[in-house]
C-alpha cells in the first residue's frame, strides 16, 4: 500500500447563499444535486473512440468528461525489472474544461492527479507487468495512458481512474516477430491480442471529501470548494493498495470509516463499469 500526501487543489468561488444552502442541505442527508451522501453520479462509458489508440475511452461522471488513451511500443526494459514492460501515465486538464485551469504544460495538480492513477493501477495485481516481456532484458511493451479533461465538474481522480482502467480493457497488442537471436524483425499491427488483464482485480479510486464533519463521496466541483478536507483510497480487489491525504485533516475513525466505505463503495463502482461497457453511453462520441 502507498501512503503519499498531496498538493492543495485551487478553490473556485460560490455565492455566499448558496454556500451556506449546500451546507445545510448536506447536514440532512441530502445534496444539492439531490444525491445521497454516499452515491456516486451517473457514469457514462465509451471505448475505442480514438481509432489512432491501442485503446481508449472516454468517460462522464456526472458532468465531470475525461477521454483517456493508450498507445504501446516497444521499449528495453528497466535494468531492475528485466522481464517486465513498463506502464506510464500522464494527465492534462484542458484551459477549456474549467475557469480555474490556465493554458499551459501540466500544473503540479495535473501531475499529482497522473500518479495517484498510476499508483492505484500498479500496486492492485490488474495489469501482468510480466505479461508485457517480449525478450528478457531486450524487448517489452511499454504502455502509455494519456488522460484528457474534458470538463472538469469535481472528482476528477475516480473519473481518471475510471478512464484509465477502460482504456486498458479496450487494448490490444500487435504480435511481433523474432529471430532466433531475440531481434524484432516485425511488428504487424493488423495481428493484434488483447491486453492480459486481471478484472478481479481492477483498480479504482474512491473520493471522499469533509464538509464540517459530514464526509461525503464523489464530490462536485462546488462541493469540492467547500470541502474542508479530501481523502483519496485506492481500492483493488476488495483490498486498499494506495491512499492519498489530498487536503485537510481528519480523525482515527473518520479515516477509518472510510477505508471502509471505499471497500463497499468498490463493489458497486466496479460493477457500474463492467454494465456501463457492456451498455455504451450514445452520447459520449467523438
Amino acid at each position: 500500500m502507498d501512503l503519499m500526501l498531496s498538493v492543495t487543489q485551487e478553490r473556485g468561488v460560490i455565492p455566499r447563499l448558496k454556500q451556506e444552502i449546500m451546507k445545510k442541505m448536506v447536514e440532512q442527508g441530502v445534496r444539492i444535486d439531490g444525491r445521497g451522501l454516499g452515491s456516486y453520479r451517473e457514469l457514462g462509458i465509451n471505448v475505442n473512440v480514438v481509432k489512432t489508440a491501442d485503446g481508449s475511452s472516454i468517460v462522464s461522471l456526472g458532468n465531470t468528461k475525461v477521454i483517456a488513451g493508450v498507445k504501446v511500443e516497444v521499449g528495453k526494459p528497466f535494468e531492475d525489472t528485466p522481464d517486465e514492460g513498463a506502464l506510464i501515465v500522464n494527465l492534462e486538464i484542458a484551459p477549456t474544461a474549467s475557469p480555474d485551469v490556465e493554458p499551459g504544460p501540466p500544473d503540479e495538480n495535473s501531475i499529482e492527479i497522473a500518479r495517484i492513477v498510476d499508483r492505484a493501477i500498479r500496486h492492485s495485481g490488474f495489469l501482468d507487468f510480466k505479461s508485457l516481456s517480449i525478450v528478457t532484458g531486450k524487448h517489452a511493451w511499454f504502455l502509455w495512458v494519456d488522460i484528457y479533461v474534458l470538463n472538469h465538474d469535481g472528482n476528477l481522480v475516480d473519473a481518471a481512474t475510471i478512464a484509465a482502467v477502460a482504456a486498458l480493457m479496450s487494448t490490444t497488442l500487435p504480435k511481433v516477430e523474432l529471430d532466433p537471436a531475440g531481434n524484432i524483425l516485425r511488428i504487424d499491427r493488423s495481428n493484434r491480442t488483447q491486453l492480459s488483464l486481471n478484472i478481479d482485480k481492477m483498480p479504482l479510486t474512491i473520493t471522499h471529501v469533509k464538509m464540517g464533519n459530514i464526509i461525503i463521496i464523489d464530490p462536485t466541483r462546488e462541493e469540492e470548494n467547500l470541502s474542508d478536507g479530501m481523502y483519496v483510497i485506492g481500492v483493488a480487489g476488495g483490498n486498499v493498495v494506495a491512499i492519498q491525504k489530498v487536503i485537510g485533516a481528519f480523525t482515527k475513525d473518520e479515516i477509518n470509516y472510510m477505508i471502509n466505505d471505499s471497500i463497499n463503495q468498490y463493489l458497486k463502482l466496479k460493477d457500474s463499469i463492467i454494465n456501463a461497457m457492456k451498455n455504451p453511453s450514445t452520447e459520449l462520441r467523438l
